[in-house]
């Protein structure tokens, strides 16, 4: 996998959530991840594709993560994973796509994007669009963890 596609999907992540959330994530050690079943509560997930590769990417929170991000985003925020999280979820989403879109841009790499879906629940599972292994990159912070995943075609 090219590791110049994941730089600007991490960097991008790192920023939304501390320019939009005021929160720091801090990335641990990507790792192989071997099956499609998601790391926390609710899951934004989006295709892409260019002239040189195909993949998608999905961004996993655990439920008191979302709920805190939403708290500290919008001021106030319900107290379980509900439809204004997954709407939450799916715009944080977008957000990082977009930048990470950007910086793959003025690297020469020009992606089209579908619009994110999102999925909750426990045990959901995540149906990455590429033939590659699939990357995880856990990220830690005070109100819990998030899960930026990658898969491209090899």
């Amino acid at each position: 996998m090219n590791v110049e596609f994941i730089n600007p999907f991490l960097s991008s992540m790192l920023n939304v959530m501390s320019t939009m959330a005021q929160m720091e994530l801090v990335p641990e050690k990507p790792r192989l991840k071997k099956n499609e079943v998601a790391m926390g509560d609710v899951s934004g997930l989006i295709g892409m594709v260019s002239a040189q590769t195909k993949g998608s990417l999905s961004i996993t929170f655990e439920g008191k993560l979302a709920l805190a991000t939403m708290k500290k985003m919008v001021g106030e925020g319900p107290d379980e994973v509900n439809e204004e999280i997954t709407d939450l979820v799916g715009e944080i989403t977008n957000m990082v796509t977009g930048g990470a879109k950007r910086m793959l841009s003025e690297k020469g790499f020009e992606f089209d994007m579908a619009t994110p879906m999102v999925v909750s629940g426990q045990n959901h599972t995540i149906h990455h669009k590429a033939d590659g292994p699939i990357i995880i990159i856990p990220l830690n912070s005070e109100f819990g963890k998030a899960f930026i995943e990658f898969s491209f075609d090899k």
